[in-house]
C-alpha cells in the first residue's frame, strides 16, 4: 500500500499540491511562532531603564505572546480545514480508482491505510518544505512584532531545536489528522456502487455533514436569540465570538445546500446569454465544486468581517461611552486660565505612577484634578467612597483598576512622579469601557505633569467662539471620537496579522479547490467545445462561474458577520440608547476584490490549460 500511495502522489501531484503548501504553511508558522514565543519568554532587559519602560516592555511582550499563540492555533487549525478538504475531493474523483481496488481484492482497511500513507507522505513533505519557511518566518514575524511596538527594536530570537520538532510533529500530525474523516468515507466505496456511474451514488451531503451542520445552525440561531433577548453590550460582544465560528461552520457544511440556492439570486443578471447561462447552470448543478471553493470564503468573511467589525464596533463604543459621561464643551491642551465666558475650567494633569501591591509592582498613571471641577464634567461617579474627599495624601481608583480588589480606606504605598508617598484610597470608581483611566490624586500631588483642561462653557456662550479664542481647543465629540480611534489603532496591527494569515490560507483552499475540479474538467470542456463552443467560450464559462461562487461565498460570510454584529448593535442601543455600529466596508471591499482577482485568474489560467488539447484527444477514450 505505500506503494500505491506514493504513485497517488506522483501521478496526481497537482491534486495534493495545495495540501503541500496548507502543511509547509502551518510548519513554517508553528515553528517560527515557537521560536519567538521561547525568546519571548527569556525577557532580557537592557540596564538603564526606568520601571515604567521595563513594565511597558514586559507588556509587550506578553502582547506577542498572545498574537502569536493565536497565530499558531489559527494555522493548525487552517491546515487541517485544508487538509481534510483536499482528501475529501481527492476521494470523490478517484471513486472508480479505489472502486477498482476493492474489485480487485482490497479491503476496507487497505484503502485506509493507502490513504493514511498518502498523508503522512504529504506530512513529511509538507514538513521539509516548512522548515526553512520557518526559518524566514522567525525573521518576519520578530520584524513585524517589533514594527508593531510589541518587541523592542534590539529582540532576538536565537534558533531553538524544539521549536523544529515541535513543528515537525504538527506538520505530521495536522496531515493524518485531516485525512481521517476522508479515510473512513473510502472505506465505504463498494465496486458496483462507484463503478455505476449515477449521481445518486454520489451523495454530496453525508450524514456526518448533515449533522454538524444542523447542529451549528442551530446553536447559533439560538446565541443570536440569546444576544437580542440579553440586550447587554458585554454579553453581546462575547456572543458575538461565538456567533463567528458556529455560522461560519454551518454554512461551510451546508455550503453544498446554501451555495445552489443562494446560486439562484444572481440569475436575473446572468440569464440571457448562452455563456452566462451555462456557468450559473455549472454552480447549481456542479454543486460539490461550487461549495468547496465557496467555504473557505465564507469562513474568511465570517471570521474577519464579523472579529473587525465587532471590535471596530468596541472602539467606537469608547467614544460614544466617553461622549456621554463627559459633559464639558471643550477640551484643551494645557492650562486653561478662567475666564468670564468659562463655566468650570477642570485641568487634569498626568503623570508616571507606581503602586506596590500585593508583593508586585503595578506601573501606570496618576491623573491629578480638582475633585469639584472633575465632578462638574463628568457624569462619572464612585461606586465606592467620595470624590469630594480627594485631598491632601488621598487617591481615588479610576475605571482602568477598578477590577484589582482595591478596598476602600486602604493605603498605598506608591510612587509619583519619583516621590514615594503613602495614598489612602477614599474612592472606587466604575468600570467603563475605555480602561485608560487608572488612578486619580489630588492636582497639588502632580505639578509637573502632561496637562490638559477640561472646559465648559458659560450659557449663551458659542462653544465654537471660545475654541477659537482658545486656540487648540477641541469640541468634546472629536476628543472622545479619538480616544475610540486610539483603541481601534491598538487592535489594528494585531488584526492585520491575523487577517494576512487567514487571507493567504483561504486563497490556498480556494486555488486548490479549483486546480483540483479542473483536473476533473478536462473532458467536460472537450464535450463543449465539440458541441460548438469555442475555446475562449468555455474559459468564459468557467470565470463566469468562479466569479459567482466567489460573490455568492461573500455574500454567505456577510450573513455569518451580521448575525454576530446583530446582538452587538442591540446591545449599544440598550446601553446608550443609539446604535453603535462599525461596519468595515474596506477590509469587505479587499477581500471581494482580492477574491474576484485570485480566483478569476486561477479559473482562467486553469481552463485554459485543460482546454489546450484537442478535443478529439480527450474523447477518444475515458480519463
Amino acid at each position: 500500500m505505500l506503494r500505491l500511495s506514493v504513485g497517488a502522489l506522483r501521478d496526481r501531484w497537482q491534486l495534493f499540491a495545495g495540501a503541500v503548501v496548507a502543511v509547509a504553511l502551518g510548519v513554517g508558522l508553528v515553528q517560527s511562532g515557537l521560536q519567538v514565543m521561547a525568546a519571548a519568554d527569556r525577557v532580557v532587559l537592557p540596564a538603564g531603564l526606568s520601571g515604567i519602560e521595563r513594565a511597558r516592555i514586559r507588556e509587550g511582550y506578553a502582547g506577542a505572546a498572545t498574537l502569536l499563540g493565536m497565530t499558531v492555533m489559527l494555522a493548525v487549525f487552517l491546515t487541517v480545514f485544508i487538509v481534510s478538504t483536499t482528501f475529501g475531493f481527492t476521494v470523490v474523483q478517484r471513486r472508480r480508482e479505489l472502486a477498482l481496488l476493492r474489485l480487485v481484492g482490497a479491503q476496507r482497511g487497505s484503502l485506509r491505510v493507502m490513504l493514511l500513507g498518502e498523508a503522512l507522505l504529504l506530512g513529511v513533505l509538507g514538513t521539509a518544505v516548512g522548515v526553512p519557511v520557518g526559518v524566514l518566518g522567525t525573521y518576519a514575524q520578530s520584524k513585524l512584532l517589533v514594527s508593531l511596538d510589541l518587541l523592542p527594536p534590539w529582540f532576538h530570537a536565537p534558533w531553538d531545536p524544539g521549536a523544529l520538532y515541535a513543528a515537525a510533529i504538527v506538520g505530521v500530525s495536522t496531515a493524518l489528522t485531516g485525512v481521517l474523516a476522508a479515510a473512513w468515507r473510502a472505506s465505504r466505496i463498494t465496486a458496483l456502487e462507484a463503478l455505476s456511474d449515477l449521481p445518486g451514488n454520489q451523495p454530496v451531503m453525508t450524514g456526518w455533514r448533515w449533522f454538524w451542520g444542523l447542529s451549528a445552525a442551530a446553536f447559533t440561531a439560538l446565541l443570536v436569540i440569546a444576544a437580542q433577548a440579553a440586550g447587554d453590550l458585554v454579553a453581546g460582544l462575547m456572543i458575538a465570538l461565538l456567533v463567528m465560528v458556529t455560522g461560519s461552520v454551518a454554512l461551510s457544511q451546508l455550503s453544498p445546500i446554501a451555495v445552489p440556492w443562494a446560486g439562484r439570486l444572481p440569475a436575473l443578471v446572468l440569464r440571457g446569454n448562452l455563456v452566462a447561462d451555462l456557468a450559473r447552470a455549472n454552480v447549481l448543478h456542479a454543486v460539490r465544486r461550487s461549495a468547496a471553493t465557496a467555504a473557505p470564503l465564507i469562513v474568511l468573511v465570517g471570521l474577519l468581517v464579523g472579529l473587525w467589525g465587532t471590535f471596530g464596533t468596541l472602539a467606537k463604543a469608547v467614544g460614544e461611552e466617553q461622549r456621554q459621561l463627559v459633559t464639558a464643551d471643550l477640551v484643551a491642551d494645557g492650562l486653561v486660565t478662567p475666564a468670564a465666558d468659562l463655566a468650570v475650567v477642570s485641568p487634569q494633569a498626568a503623570v508616571p505612577f507606581t503602586v506596590r501591591r500585593k508583593g508586585r509592582t503595578v506601573y501606570a498613571e496618576a491623573i491629578g484634578i480638582d475633585p469639584k471641577a472633575w465632578q462638574q464634567t463628568h457624569k462619572l461617579r464612585p461606586r465606592k467612597g467620595s470624590l469630594d474627599q480627594l485631598t491632601g495624601a488621598t487617591i481615588a481608583v479610576g475605571p482602568g483598576m477598578s477590577a484589582e480588589g482595591y478596598k476602600l480606606g486602604s493605603v498605598l504605598s506608591a510612587t509619583i512622579d519619583k516621590r514615594p508617598v503613602k495614598l489612602k484610597v477614599v474612592a472606587i470608581l466604575p468600570e467603563t469601557l475605555d480602561v485608560g483611566d487608572n488612578f486619580f490624586v489630588p492636582r497639588a500631588l502632580t505639578p509637573s505633569g502632561r496637562t490638559e483642561t477640561l472646559v465648559k462653557v458659560a450659557d449663551g456662550v458659542d462653544p465654537a467662539m471660545v475654541a477659537q479664542r482658545l486656540g487648540d481647543a477641541q469640541p468634546i465629540a472629536d476628543w472622545a471620537e479619538d480616544r475610540g480611534k486610539a483603541q481601534q489603532r491598538g487592535n489594528t496591527g494585531i488584526f492585520a496579522v491575523l487577517m494576512g494569515l487567514a487571507g493567504v490560507y483561504a486563497a490556498v483552499a480556494v486555488v486548490n479547490a479549483i486546480v483540483m475540479a479542473s483536473a476533473d474538467r478536462r473532458r467536460e470542456f472537450a464535450l463543449a467545445r465539440m458541441a460548438g463552443l469555442t475555446r475562449a467560450q468555455v474559459i468564459a464559462v468557467a470565470l463566469i462561474e468562479s466569479l459567482t461562487v466567489v460573490l455568492i461565498g461573500v455574500l454567505l460570510g456577510c450573513v455569518v458577520a451580521a448575525a454576530a454584529l446583530a446582538g452587538v448593535a442591540t446591545g449599544t442601543a440598550n446601553t446608550y440608547g443609539v446604535v453603535v455600529l462599525a461596519i468595515p466596508w474596506r477590509l469587505l471591499a479587499l477581500i471581494l476584490g482580492g477574491s474576484l482577482v485570485v480566483v478569476g485568474s486561477t479559473a482562467a489560467a486553469t481552463a485554459w490549460a485543460a482546454t489546450r488539447p484537442r478535443p478529439i484527444t480527450l474523447l477518444g477514450g475515458r480519463e
